[in-house]
């Protein structure tokens, strides 16, 4: 089954900004850590293993980060461009491609 990819959108209190950066880039499951302009604050991209374990990363270890305010995240459905998109990557899923001719 191919692992669970979501977005993160992280708001944080100003005055901790850098230590909350800095404890996100040591946990587990954070493939990707952004700080930007916008919005939000911080855009990651999140790797699990399934629901349960994304569950896990984002309440027990993300918003458990003293700093961090609120999240919004958007679960990847589908990759059609990026550099997750391989056959490596869709032969791992547990979709089958359907082939049709006219």
């Amino acid at each position: 089954m191919a692992p669970l990819l979501a977005f993160v959108d992280i708001f944080v209190e100003s005055p901790h900004m850098d230590d909350v950066v800095q404890a996100l880039a040591k946990l587990d499951g954070i493939e990707e850590l952004y700080e930007v302009t916008g919005e939000f604050d911080i855009v990651t991209l999140v790797k699990a293993d399934d629901i349960e374990q994304f569950r896990d990363i984002l309440k027990n270890k993300i918003m458990k980060v003293r700093g961090v305010k609120s999240t919004v995240s958007s679960i990847v459905l589908k990759t059609h461009k990026g550099p997750r998109f391989s056959e490596d990557f869709i032969h791992s899923s547990h979709h089958s491609a359907v082939s049709h001719k006219d």
